[in-house]
């Protein structure tokens, strides 16, 4: 069987000889062997091991990669085929998502305001359009996903119809199950847009990274399979 030195496996990945011994303390490889004089001995199956978990962190992440190759080498490889599976259903899911923002958003981006929409003013009446409470509308404005208006004389909140298209943006993407951080990304982006062909690109850019991570999850579910295999 030949040998290979934790500098053998760094080189491939362009990473130190100390990240080598540290994911296989972790679990991510299995356990070295040691010459008589406490050397650590890698294996071709030990460098399998670390393509398969590289691959991973680029497809699922870094928790979930870590999660599948600890599974594998304690034996349970269901769980590891388990987390995989998430890791695509969360594609699926981001597909659908973004299918339903692009169907969202392309006609609400037409005009500068909504059409049929007029503004809304208070934030009791946004909320009853959206049944949602108040206090998420609230959330929502702290984390940047709305910027209402302000009435000079009262200092109330003004909801114009640009905001809510927001909000009904926020809410579909809120119920596709992503972050707040994420959603005020998307929405500044709609927001800053000058127009559809330029919000078009970035949802293009967005199918993009979609398709990059689709790829991702093929080669690691390849590299995987040839770890399982040795």
């Amino acid at each position: 069987m030949t040998t290979l030195r934790p500098s053998h496996l760094a080189r491939e990945h362009g990473i130190s000889t100390q990240a080598v011994r540290n994911y296989e303390r972790d679990g991510f490889l299995p356990p070295a062997g040691r010459t008589p004089t406490g050397y650590r001995i890698y294996t071709e199956r030990h460098a399998a091991a670390l393509r398969a978990y590289l691959a991973l962190v680029t497809a699922t992440g870094h928790a979930a990669a870590g999660t599948i190759m600890t599974a594998v080498n304690a034996g349970d490889v269901d769980r590891a085929l388990t987390v995989l599976a998430d890791g695509h259903a969360r594609l699926l899911r981001d597909r659908d998502t973004l299918d339903q923002v692009r169907r969202a958003i392309g006609p609400l981006t037409e005009q500068p305001e909504l059409t049929g929409i007029s503004s809304i003013r208070s934030i009791g009446e946004l909320a009853h359009r959206l049944r949602l409470s108040p206090a998420t509308l609230r959330t929502w404005e702290r984390a940047g996903i709305l910027v209402p208006a302000r009435d000079r004389a009262t200092g109330h909140r003004i909801f114009r119809a640009s905001d809510v298209r927001d909000a009904e943006l926020a809410h579909l993407l809120r119920r596709g199950g992503y972050p707040l951080d994420h959603i005020a990304t998307v929405v500044a982006q709609v927001r800053s847009a000058g127009g559809t062909e330029e919000l078009a690109a970035a949802l293009d850019g967005w199918q993009r990274a979609l398709t990059a991570r689709g790829r991702a999850l093929l080669r690691a579910a390849a590299r995987l399979d040839a770890y399982l295999e040795g």
